[in-house]
This record gives structure tokens, sequence and C-alpha cells, in this order.
């Protein structure tokens, strides 16, 4: 049955800067709301957290990438509207929307349906809006075919198909809103993309009926074209170092080990602190009544009782919300973040795959003379593909890295906003 269910130096949400900023950034622009707050170390109580902590407060050479300048106003919210991206919404030709989900029941399996509504101005499309159903299982098979075009590009992560243990159910209605709101930013974060938008399978995947869409999976390629690039693929994975790796690339590689390392571990801070803060809050919903209970019994003290119940009450609706700030803005972004970690880290083996199959040719070349001149055209070839690989990767390695940082720096300006708030209740 299926189940419908950044980096030495993240960037500061307040212009902080210097070795202990990032540990700053994870007890302090994350910390939890009891009464006064816990002390650091209750709040990073995690299993290895002496291993985890020694993170953040190693190299901060890659923070100053697209650093503001210091006459930049630090206000959360001036600091929002310094960051402009280049394609503003009104160059957008082309609007996405994922809504009603709906389920599915059969013999043999249970799936929910999404709705997606697709509005364009380009011309290729020969109608300027469509509406399709589409299943999990749709998005799956349209990342496949993005990362099979585009092997060297950055595409969106899924959600996973099995939701996190201990978050929510399966098939619960919070599961499938959560599931709902990634899958539209999965398309959209397409749509936005200058290469990707422009694919063959996204067009199909937007505007054809699902008998049509059924019909076209039928034509991608078959088992042993499957297997073969299998073989290939594991043959490159083993064949050693890979020579001559560009610089750019090396440093590609060491800031994606230190973003993977920091990002899951601010994940795993947000998480725990959630956890604290639901179970602060279910503690905290039983005294109001408590206290009201207690006042009927004591008239001496009853209008004192009835005001602390008053205040309890309000503090109940004060956590609530910052909860549900937490659970709807902070984990869906540091998580969709954990998994474009492990994205990246793919598309660089994919581009060392390619460099490996042209240091393989250079190799045979020394090796053999004859087919010399058959050699040296393939080489030809293998370094072309080589250099648009790197150069794909690279213009989409700089888009991405702009969209993380202002992805890191809205949540935790919003996040620290929401703080303020919160204790100002």
């Amino acid at each position: 049955m299926e189940a419908e269910g950044r980096v030495p130096g993240l960037p500061l949400p307040a212009g902080g800067e210097g070795p202990g900023a990032d540990s700053h950034l994870a007890s302090g622009a994350l910390g939890t709301a009891r009464g006064p707050l816990l002390a650091a170390a209750d709040v990073l109580a995690l299993d290895d957290e002496e291993d985890d902590l020694e993170v953040f407060s190693k190299d901060t050479s890659l923070a100053e990438v697209n650093s503001f300048s210091p006459s930049v106003p630090i206000s959360p919210s001036s600091m929002i509207n310094q960051y402009r991206f280049e394609d503003g919404p009104e160059l957008r030709d082309l609007f996405i929307t994922v809504d009603d989900p709906e389920s599915h029941i059969t013999a043999i399996e249970t799936f929910i349906t999404y709705r997606v509504v697709t509005k364009t101005t380009r011309g290729e499309f020969d109608s300027s809006e469509y509406e399709v159903r589409r299943r999990y299982q749709d998005f799956l098979w349209l990342k496949s075919k993005l990362e099979e075009a585009h092997p060297t590009l950055i595409i969106p992560p899924l959600p996973e198909k099995f939701i996190m243990k201990g978050m929510v159910e399966r098939f619960s209605d919070e599961f499938i809103e959560t599931r709902r709101k990634a899958l539209h930013k999965f398309l959209n974060r397409i749509a936005d993309h200058p290469t990707l938008t422009f694919n063959e399978d996204f067009k199909i995947f937007l505007t054809a009926q699902a008998w049509e869409l059924s019909s076209h999976k039928k034509q991608g390629p078959g088992l042993l074209s499957r297997m073969g690039q299998t073989v290939r693929a594991v043959a490159s994975s083993v064949r050693g170092a890979v020579k001559n790796r560009p610089e750019m690339v090396t440093e590609m590689n060491n800031y994606m080990e230190t973003f993977s390392q920091k990002i899951n571990l601010l994940d795993k801070i947000a998480h725990r602190i959630y956890k604290e803060e639901r179970e602060y809050f279910n503690e905290m919903k039983e005294y109001g009544p408590i206290h009201t209970l207690w006042s009927a019994s004591e008239e001496d003290i009853a209008e004192s009782l009835k005001g602390i119940a008053s205040c309890i009450d309000r503090c109940c609706r004060a956590t609530e919300k910052r909860m549900a700030g937490l659970s709807e803005h902070l984990l869906p972004i540091l998580h969709e973040y954990v998994l474009y970690s492990e994205i990246l880290m793919g598309v660089l083996k994919r581009r060392d795959q390619i460099q490996g199959e042209l240091d393989s040719k250079v190799d045979a070349l020394a090796n053999k003379k004859t087919e010399k001149d058959l050699f040296s055209e393939e080489i030809g070839k293998l370094e072309d593909k080589v250099e648009r690989a790197n150069n794909a990767l690279k213009a989409d390695w700089d888009r991405w890295k702009q969209n993380m940082q202002w992805d890191m720096r809205s949540t935790f300006t919003n996040m620290a906003e929401n703080n303020l708030h919160y204790y100002e209740e």
C-alpha cells in the first residue's frame, strides 16, 4: 500500500558574524519558550550534543557569500526587503497550484491524488489553463525524468514517501496538507528554474490527462537500457578518485559536506524544540481549569485564582501560535534543505561520473597506438560534455545558494519576530 504521507557559516538572521555566530543561531533563534528560557544545555540536550555542537564553532569562511553590506538596515523586515531575486513575479508566465487532495480506495491500494492547475501565457502551450489530477507516484516519475535529462542540474526535492516517525499519522489531514504544500513548492521551483521549466516531460506532466500520462510513461527506456545505465554508473563509482577535478568542484564538495552536517543538526534541534514545546503546552493546558475549579472553593483568593487561570489561558494560546509557526514555517524549510543536501551530493557524483568517463578514455588513448583518431574524437566529445556539465552545475549552484540564503534568512528572521511577539504576549 502506498503511503501518501545551508555550510561552514549558515546565513545569519540579523547580520551576526564571527566563529560563535552559528552556535548562537542554534541556541538563540530557536530558543524554546518556557517561563524563563531553558538553558542552552537543556535545549540542546541531544544524544551526542558535544559532537553536534562542535560543528557550529568551526570555519565560517563560506558565510561571506552574498552577505549584506554594513550599510543595510539590520531589522528583520528591512533586511528581507533588501534582498531581491532577479526574476520578480511580474516576469513569470507559468503559475501552478496544487490543491484539492482526494482519497482513492481500490482493492489493492489506497492513495491520494491532488489537483494540479496550471495557468500560462507561453506560446508552446495549446491552452492558457489546464487542470489535471496527479498522485505521488506521478511526481516521482517527473523528478526521475528531470534527473535523467539534466544530470548536473539541481532538481528540487520531493517530500519522502513515508512520513517521519512521531510527527503525524499516515493519511491524516495534517500529513496530507503537509505533503500538498511540499508538492506545490516542488512544481513551482521547477517552473521558476530557467532550464527545467522548458522540459518536455514537465509540460506533459502539467497538461496530459491521466491516461495520456500513463501512455507516455510506457514510452520510457526499457529494462535492459536502465540496467545498462546502472552498470555504467556503478562502474564509474568504483573506478576510484576522479583525476583532474576542477578546484571549483572540490570546493563545492567541501561546502556540501559541511552544509549537510549543519543543516541536519539544525533540523534535529528544531524537532527537539518542537517536541518540548508540545509537552510544555499539553502540561500548561491542564493548569487553567484546575485554578478555575480551585477558585470555587477558596472565596478569599477566588479572584486571584481566576486571574491566574486567565493568564495561563493566554499563555496557552500564545504557545499554540508559536508551535504553529514552528511546524508551518521552520520545520519544513529545514527539512527541505536536508533533502537538498542529499540531492546536491548526488549531482556532484554524476558530474564526477562524466569526468571519470573522460579520464578512462584519456588513459586508453595513452595505452593504445592503434585507433588513435577514433579515441581522439571520443575524447573531444567527452571534453565538451564535461565542460557543459561544469558550466551547467556552476550556474545552478550559484542560483541554489542564492535561493538557500534567501530561505534561511527569511525563515530565521521570521522566527525571531514570532519569538518577540510570543514573549510580548
